[in-house]
């Protein structure tokens, strides 16, 4: 069996509406010193006739048609990684399965640890592909997740949604993955959290000491296993998870004085060199959660110079909490094996909200129907909404729930 494994495709779905930040932290009165400090531009605004599996379906089904029945018939593992479930048995996979129309002779599971989730989704994925030992077999992880935004908090803006879909395989056009090179770090904290399906809380200080807590020793961990690696020149470009780019920004720097007590204006340029490229999307849609890692490496992939053949330090966090850093390759291929995505076009072709429509669908979002019996998802008095933005699109919709099974159909 070959041993070259990593992301072969990706797929992404970013939403069809976003809104402006600076439009929200106007009306919201929000501090416009702290609003610069998020690096954030425009955030993608769900409705309620989408849910994690309809942006997972959307995410991996353009991805997924080109492929031969032969192909398709490949794919022995589907993964899901979400902090947004809605069943606590029945795992998103299922759904996510059947309206994709994948075989049947494969597994299926969902994977749940907050942002990480979606690394633990790829690197279980990558493992059970190698120990199977079929060397076409390949995997489709999906990371899939809708925020429940706090309205008139600084964590607003930054709640975005999305879907990340990827084929994992001994092809890795866009990242393939060092085998050896991670490290890890993990306990107990109570920094961020859903306690039920509609509400998203935590201590907001506690998450970003924690996060950059995880990045030191996570790496620390990472040279432990692969050899005292210098930070500053060992990776071309670095793509941290990121819930805001001011987050990962100061992370950068804590980690590179830490380990090399330079001043500010090295820090800078490093962080402008290697790592603003990983803003580049996130930028555009807000944190999406487990998918975030992987938007950021997309960003990388997108707007970087890859003329040759580069290792890309990356670094996954989800609260509670879990991380790993962990290296990868990627070379002058992976742009246009990226580019099958539409992922650019889709971002620029997203329906701005104004407030008013922003907060009408706030408050038609309120509801998640989580273990309802039965439920009619109504465009109601978002008609005009759904008419103008969905309507024969060909979009994959949630239209409700009938003896507690989600129905799903094309808009």
């Amino acid at each position: 069996m070959t041993t070259k494994m990593g992301i072969e495709k990706l797929g992404f779905y970013s939403g069809r509406a976003f809104i402006d930040i600076a439009d929200l932290a106007g009306l919201r009165r929000l501090d416009p010193v702290r609003m610069a400090n998020l690096l954030i531009r425009r955030k993608t605004v769900h409705f309620p006739w989408e849910d994690p599996v309809s942006f997972a379906v959307n995410a991996a089904r353009p991805m997924l048609q080109p492929l031969s029945p032969e192909q398709r018939g490949r794919i022995s593992h589907v993964i899901v990684a979400s902090e947004s479930g809605i069943d606590f048995g029945k795992s998103l996979a299922t759904w996510i399965h059947e309206l994709l129309d994948l075989p049947k002779r494969v597994r299926l599971f969902e994977i749940k640890q907050a942002c990480y989730g979606g690394t633990a989704a790829l690197q279980t994925a990558l493992g059970l592909l190698a120990r199977d030992g079929d060397p076409e077999a390949k995997a489709l992880v999906i990371c899939t997740d809708l925020a429940r935004p706090v309205p008139h908090s600084y964590a607003e803006p930054t709640q975005g949604g999305g879907a990340v879909a990827m084929l994992l395989g001994g092809e890795p056009a866009i990242l393939e993955l060092e085998q050896g090179a991670h490290g890890v770090h993990g306990y107990h904290v109570m920094d961020a959290f859903r306690p039920d399906q509609d509400q998203e809380t935590g201590d907001a200080e506690l998450s970003v000491l924690t996060y950059i807590d995880c990045l030191q020793h996570s790496f620390a961990d990472y040279q432990s296993r692969v050899g005292p690696v210098d930070f500053r020149g060992h990776f071309d470009y670095l793509a941290f998870h990121t819930p805001f780019g001011g987050m990962i920004k100061g992370a950068h720097r804590s980690l590179l004085r830490r380990l090399h007590q330079v001043g500010g204006a090295e820090v800078e340029a490093d962080f402008h060199r290697r790592l603003a490229p990983s803003l580049t999307y996130c930028q555009e849609v807000g944190n999406i959660y487990s998918g975030t890692l992987f938007l950021a490496l997309a960003g990388i992939v997108a707007s970087a110079g890859l003329d040759r053949r580069g290792r890309i330090g990356l670094f996954s966090y989800g609260a509670g909490c879990a991380s790993e850093f962990f290296s990868g390759w990627v070379g002058p291929k992976a742009q246009t094996a990226l580019a099958e995505s539409g992922l650019e076009a889709q971002l620029y072709s997203r329906y701005q909200l104004h407030m008013p429509d922003y907060e009408r669908v706030l408050n038609a979002n309120r509801r998640s129907h989580f273990g309802a019996k039965e439920a009619r998802v109504d465009p109601g008095e978002l008609a005009d909404l759904y008419q103008t933005i969905f309507a024969g699109q060909g979009i994959c919709v949630w239209k409700g729930i009938r003896q507690y099974a989600r129905e799903y159909c094309d808009a």
